[in-house]
């Protein structure tokens, strides 16, 4: 037995609106989307989205169960991942002239585990951070 993959599933307030920023930003093609998820892929990546839009916890009493549907709209930008490149430099340079990186003054960082990489926020603010390591 062995395990072979894994596949982040980020929450995103806006399913379509997150998609395109998947495709123009990030470089992802969409294979499925539909109102509550999409699939997208780059390369051997593959992201799923799911929609976290329910807004029915601004009007119940949160004290009992502040989570109840797992999709509350407070939940999307709240998740990361890592995704293993290569050419993290040709990577971090189209990032940048697209604008997604973490923030203006992000570089690339060598890391004490072995690693180069750099974070990116996707259009709701999930966390992804690419990293490729250092031979």
């Amino acid at each position: 037995m062995r395990m072979k993959t894994t596949i982040p599933y980020l929450p995103v307030y806006e399913i379509d609106n997150a998609v395109k920023f998947y495709e123009d930003k990030l470089g992802f093609t969409s294979r499925y989307n539909d109102s509550s998820f999409a699939l997208l892929f780059r390369d051997e990546v593959e992201i799923h989205l799911w929609a976290a839009n329910d807004k029915g916890w601004q009007s119940r009493d949160m004290s009992d169960r502040p989570v109840l549907s797992g999709a509350e709209s407070f939940l999307a930008g709240t998740a990361s991942c890592r995704i293993g490149v290569e050419k993290i430099n040709d990577l971090f340079t189209e990032y940048k002239n697209k604008g997604v990186l973490y923030s203006p003054t992000t570089v690339i960082e060598e890391t004490p585990w072995g690693t180069r990489e750099f974070p990116a926020l996707d259009l709701h603010r999930n966390l992804i951070t690419f990293y490729e390591p250092i031979e």
